[in-house]
């Protein structure tokens, strides 16, 4: 299993998470750090701060040098999806190819609310979604681009220039849904990260998603599968090893370890050293 750590940028400071990623990008045990993709903070008081995370995760691309870095996962409905893939591409060039493109069909009813941002319904979200991600591809893949969708159309749409991955960075698709979310990752994604919950259920999901990609003749092996590990501000290190190995178990590749705020970089080698320790991890 391979392991790497997110911070939300949500009751924190920039100094604060800035010398987490500084003091990360120097630990090789690190493969890869992440934000999110909220204006208000979640699970929380959400009347608290909350950086915006595409302008941090910009900031934190050129602070570091070797992690790979993305957001988990940028709700679709925020932007438009050819806005997001001039994003992309742009900072695919800043960070030297090392960005990861985390979306999901969008769920924050607070925020989508107060800022009159249209989320729809469940179909409504899947439908837009499923649109955007044929619009990313072919914006971050091909020379021109056109779409004639229900919720987007493109006419001979450019995109350059284009960033150094290709055919595009990475897909990292978060969700759950059998029905809608999982077949849309086995056809677009390269990554699919489990919000949370019982290694039973992480288990179904892995099924039912190597079924999708039965269905259209994908190696489900193609696809990283994520989980997040959350590390309280008690930093009960032994929780997180307890997480990743009852998920490993079931075929976990990439444990990302959420840490909570206040954050501090202190954590992050007692931590790796932990999960060293336990024999779990592949990273030295």
């Amino acid at each position: 299993m391979r392991f790497a750590f997110k911070t939300s940028p949500q009751h924190t400071t920039w100094a604060d998470m800035l010398a987490v990623w500084k003091q990360a990008d120097e630990i090789e045990f690190y493969e890869s750090g992440w934000t999110f993709d909220h204006f208000y903070p979640i699970f929380s008081d959400s009347t608290g701060p909350c950086l915006e995370g595409w302008t941090t995760l910009t900031a934190l691309a050129q602070a570091t040098t070797r992690l790979r870095l993305g957001t988990l996962v940028t709700g679709i409905h925020y932007r438009h999806p050819a806005v997001l893939a001039n994003m992309v591409a742009a900072l695919d060039i800043i960070s030297n190819g090392r960005l990861e493109l985390g979306i999901g069909a969008g769920w924050n009813e607070e925020e989508s609310g107060a800022y009159g941002v249209e989320l729809g319904s469940i179909k409504q979200r899947m439908d837009r979604f499923e649109e955007a991600c044929q619009v990313l591809t072919g914006l971050l893949s091909q020379e021109t681009t056109d779409f004639d969708g229900k919720y987007y159309q493109l006419k001979g749409a450019r995109n350059e220039p284009k960033g150094p991955q290709r055919p595009h960075p990475p897909i990292c698709i978060g969700g759950s849904g059998e029905k809608r979310t999982l077949r849309i990752t086995a056809r677009y994604a390269q990554h699919w990260n489990f919000a949370g919950g019982p290694p039973e259920e992480f288990a179904r999901k892995r099924d039912v998603l190597a079924a999708h990609c039965a269905g259209i003749g994908r190696d489900p092996k193609e696809i990283t599968l994520s989980a997040h590990l959350l590390l309280g501000a008690d930093r009960n290190y032994g929780q997180v090893i307890d997480s990743a190995a009852v998920l490993g178990a079931e075929g976990l590749d990439l444990g990302i370890v959420y840490i909570s705020p206040p954050h501090d970089p202190a954590v992050l080698e007692p931590l790796a050293e932990a999960i060293r320790e336990s024999g779990l991890c592949d990273q030295p």
